[in-house]
């Protein structure tokens, strides 16, 4: 079935959860739509993240609190948060924007910008999944985040926060967080219930489902890598130049790539803080009787009830995109599993999960770059979702799908800018 209806072709560059969504919204819309990826769907991080459709995240990463905090986390190798000691001082200038961030102004904007983005996210990821077929893949639960040593003044100042942000959440004893969830420690003394919220059992089958939607719909996936963009500042023609010795010409662009657009966004002519985050998860094949996912407030990590198992995830190390993966990284996430499902990980080990690492790409203002580039008229970006790539795929397709076909914005696309930063 081929859906175009002569607005011209449209070329996606990646085909991560983000990009494919997109794609199918703008072939939907009438575009011919390539999709070009150097790994195929989903191989990423959309691939490995930890499942959360986390609509509760209102908050920028950061935050000032950090501070007094981050020397120790930094000291620690297994700790939540890591740079690599040979990368720090290429990370400094992102970090020094990141502290610029928690200025009281810069975060409340930022606040905003990331709750405007939340409040459709839920209701456009579940309209995408009823068009593809794969409403199953989208379970909308609830989650919950536990303590299990914090003292009751700072679980309440947390709840205030929550409720303050107009975020949708329930304060729970420990007895209440375990009649929910039976199988949780008897050490977890309160807990957030999140109703707003959701989560995937199977992120990568997410993604084959999208794909295989926008092939039905019309749309091309081709697997090659994107060198150099040539793109005048009228709106003309662009040439992508491919590894594989293939010159491709577009109408319309969009670049994401996640982690990998930074090299892109400079051949348009900005210069842009992305750094990358080196996510793990360890992929134990024990299933829980979890109904939702679970994460510390104390230990940093989440849990999340997936077809093939439990995945434990949540750990943060700047490294750049090259280094190899750092297995300790993915294997310290068993203590705290075992630690809050003493049960399920009882004869247990680290050594029975699967270990993975993939790349979130990162602004120090926890937004994404969203919308139309201000030097060349076809060229648009959705990429830098941090932490939110998952929970953000849907309605950023559909915002881009909007600032594309020139219809006005559902939310004011401004604060997503690309040029931001100059």
């Amino acid at each position: 079935m081929n859906n175009t209806s002569g607005l011209g072709s449209l070329t996606v560059i990646g085909a991560g959860i983000v990009g494919l969504s997109a794609a199918i919204q703008l072939q939907r819309a009438g575009f011919n739509v390539t999709v070009i990826d150097k790994e195929g769907a989903g191989a990423g991080a959309s691939k490995g993240n930890a499942g959360h459709f986390a609509t509760e995240h209102t908050f920028p990463l950061a935050d000032s609190t950090m501070l007094l905090k981050l020397p120790g986390m930094l000291l620690d190798p297994l700790g939540p948060f890591r740079i690599q000691p040979r990368y720090f001082f290429k990370a400094l200038p992102w970090f020094m924007r990141f502290l610029q961030n928690m200025l009281p102004g810069r975060r409340a904007h930022n606040s905003a910008a990331i709750k405007a983005l939340n409040l459709g996210a839920i209701d456009a990821m579940r309209s995408l999944t009823k068009f593809c077929g794969c409403e199953h893949l989208l379970t909308l639960n609830g989650g919950l985040l536990v303590f299990e040593g914090t003292p009751v003044a700072e679980v309440e100042k947390e709840f205030r926060a929550y409720v303050d942000a107009g975020v949708e959440v329930q304060l729970l004893s420990g007895d209440q967080v375990r009649a929910l969830e039976p199988s949780l420690s008897e050490n977890i003394t309160h807990g957030f219930n999140f109703t707003h919220v959701g989560h995937t059992e199977d992120p990568y089958r997410l993604c084959l489902a999208l794909q295989a939607k926008f092939k039905e719909i019309g749309g091309q996936v081709v697997t090659d890598e994107l060198l150099q963009i040539k793109a005048a500042k009228i709106n003309s023609t662009i040439a992508l130049e491919m590894s594989s010795g293939d010159s491709r010409h577009t109408d319309r662009l969009i670049i994401a790539s996640g982690a990998w657009s930074k090299p892109f966004a400079r051949q348009l002519g900005y210069s842009v803080p992305l750094e990358t985050e080196r996510g793990y998860h360890l992929m134990m094949p024990q299933k829980s009787k979890l109904s939702r996912t679970v994460t510390s407030y104390e230990r940093k990590f989440i849990i999340t009830p997936m077809a093939e198992g439990t995945r434990l995830a949540g750990t943060v190390e700047f490294g750049g995109l090259k280094a190899p993966p750092v297995d300790a990284r993915a294997d310290c996430l068993f203590p705290h599993g075992k630690a809050l499902l003493p049960e399920l990980f009882r004869d247990a080990s680290a050594s029975d999960g699967k270990r993975w690492m993939g790349f979130r790409p990162s602004l120090p203002d926890s937004l994404p770059v969203l919308g139309r580039s201000q030097k060349q008229s076809n060229v648009f970006f959705s990429f830098g979702h941090q932490h939110l790539g998952l929970t953000w795929s849907a309605i950023t397709a559909e915002l881009l799908t909007q600032e594309v076909t020139g219809k006005q914005t559902d939310i004011d696309l401004s604060p997503y800018r690309i040029d931001r930063f100059s």
